[in-house]
């Protein structure tokens, strides 16, 4: 592993290990734990990593070793239910708790200093912000990675179920921490009935073959989509990143499933003056520890060295680092977003993008969705390995997707924050769903995906609604000679399940209906741009 990745600092130790330790949470359950030392004599602070998904690869080396090599204890352990350890797995209940009753038995270890930092992505991320909802004396910094703070947006669009995340996350804590011959064979089997699956009516239960078994907690995922139910009360840490004072990197990828997250991460700990920096990437969630790793890891690294051991060296002197697509280059930014100027581009017939605004509200264009033939999911922000920029060239000759396109650009123009649209809709069913993406448009033809959003919508007696599409963030920069594109769609399949067009639940439908999808202006693309050179 270590020759895959170049760059990575030279070992400053030779590293021990005691496996197979028993921590004993607070209900007495054995959470079974792995540490790493140095094998020198010194004082040496401890970083805590507590995963779902086992000790073994990748963790071992990427977290257990690396670290232990640059002069940290590293506490290993798997949570409750997995890798061994005592007591049942609950997707967030036991966290805060598990984590607290860690910290109390590293207090009793000789070779413990008294600070404690945390590292770690995705999950390992969400039990970082659990155990700063009432962070320890310990608890000195923290570093999360492509982390999530809330599990109903892990799985949920605004009551639309995010299908495909779904079964992913089904896999990984199902069978990852069972070793990594069983997560791939498991994850090769979900590849294989993917279609199957995803393609069932009804919906429910029909993972069970794909998965191996049914999994309670993933039913009761499923079949609660409102964010207001009690079934969630709990479940979202964000406000612990108001209150928090310890500090805090985050690192993410522009096409991370989790990057929305780990931006409103970064927005909490601004507002609440937390000392906080963000590192976004030109990653996927995978990619960000694969290729991505030598810049997570460096600077990972240099965070907690700067909070644990006062060794600043490296640290950047601004708060943000993001890395600029179509030029290939990172710029440092004092804030997160920068400064810039909502430009509106309309969508008018004739598949044209026009910064002048149209003069009616006349009927732009229409199209059918079929939920018997749903529009497909390409790349984006997945957990999967489909996910990141891909050529949309066959998605948008399908004719349930529409497209605008602006001119040629005569001078480079940035992109930089949250992108967003402003759609007139009307539906014949009064019950559809609206998946809205910015595509970069070479001087050849080729349709790249930058970013996107999805909601459902809901219309009565076919008179046309208004209505707001988040569609995340980025830091892109349209070259000369290229054309900025926006494509409009009824769903992305599998990535989000299909809407049955009946208002049934899509989890339980049977029958579906087809929808025409008429789109009204006004409608806007709202990208925030700069036409100046950087």
């Amino acid at each position: 592993m270590r020759a895959a990745w170049r760059g990575l600092p030279a070992k400053r130790h030779s590293v021990g290990w005691e496996p197979g330790l028993m921590v004993p949470a607070a209900d007495g359950s054995p959470l079974i734990t792995d540490h790493y030392f140095p094998r020198s004599q010194g004082d040496f602070p401890t970083l805590l990593v507590r995963s779902p998904y086992g000790r073994g690869l990748p963790w071992s080396p990427q977290y257990g070793l690396l670290f232990a090599e640059q002069g940290f204890h590293v506490v290993l352990q798997s949570c409750r239910g997995t890798g061994g350890s005592g007591g049942a797995f609950d997707l967030w209940r036991n966290e805060a708790a598990d984590g607290r009753a860690t910290v109390s038995w590293l207090r009793e270890q000789r070779w413990f200093n008294g600070k404690v930092g945390t590292v770690g992505p995705s999950y390992l991320g969400y039990v970082q912000w659990a155990l700063a909802s009432d962070p320890p004396p310990e608890l000195k910094a923290m570093v999360v990675q492509v982390g999530l703070h809330d599990p109903y947006s892990l799985f949920h669009a605004e009551g639309a179920l995010r299908l495909e995340n779904a079964l992913a996350v089904g896999v990984g804590m199902t069978y990852q921490h069972q070793g990594t011959a069983t997560f791939l064979k498991a994850t090769l089997r979900l590849q294989r009935r993917l279609r199957d699956v995803t393609a069932a009516w009804p919906l429910r239960g029909a993972y069970v073959p794909a998965l191996g078994s049914e999994l309670p907690w993933l039913d009761a995922v499923m079949a609660h989509p409102d964010a207001e139910d009690a079934y969630w009360r709990g479940a979202s840490l964000a406000e612990s990143a108001e209150r928090l004072r310890v500090p805090t990197a985050l690192m993410t990828g522009w096409h991370d499933a989790l990057v929305d997250q780990t931006l409103e991460q970064y927005a909490r700990l601004r507002r609440g003056g937390c000392e906080t920096a963000l590192l976004v990437g030109p990653w996927t969630h995978t990619s960000a520890l694969q290729q991505g790793w030598p810049e997570v890891f460096a600077e990972s690294l240099t965070w907690l060295r700067t909070h644990l051991d006062a060794e600043p060296s490296g640290l950047r002197p601004t708060a943000v680092r993001v890395h600029i697509s179509g030029e290939d280059t990172w710029r440092d930014l004092e804030d997160w977003p920068p400064t810039a100027v909502g430009t509106s581009w309309y969508a008018v017939a004739g598949e044209s993008l026009t910064a002048q605004a149209p003069a009616d509200s006349a009927p732009v264009a229409t199209f059918r969705y079929d939920p018997g033939d749903p529009t497909p999911s390409l790349g984006g922000p997945l957990l999967s390995r489909t996910a990141g920029p891909r050529d949309n060239a066959a998605l948008e000759a399908r004719d349930d997707v529409l497209t605008f396109t602006g001119p040629p650009l005569t001078e480079p123009m940035d992109v930089l924050g949250p992108v967003y649209a402003r759609l007139t809709i009307s539906t014949d069913t009064g019950h559809a769903d609206v998946f809205s993406r910015l595509c970069d448009v070479d001087p050849q033809g080729r349709s790249v995906n930058i970013c996107d959003g999805f909601v459902p919508l809901r219309t009565v007696e076919q008179a046309p609604s208004q209505m707001t599409v988040p569609m995340s963030s980025t830091a892109h920069r349209f070259p000369v000679g290229h054309r900025i594109r926006w494509q409009i769609s009824g769903g992305a399949h599998p990535r989000y399940a299909r809407n049955p067009g009946t208002g049934e639940s899509p989890v339980d439908a049977t029958v579906f209906t087809p929808v025409r999808i008429t789109l009204h202006a006004p409608s806007a693309l709202i990208l925030p741009s700069s036409s100046e050179e950087a």
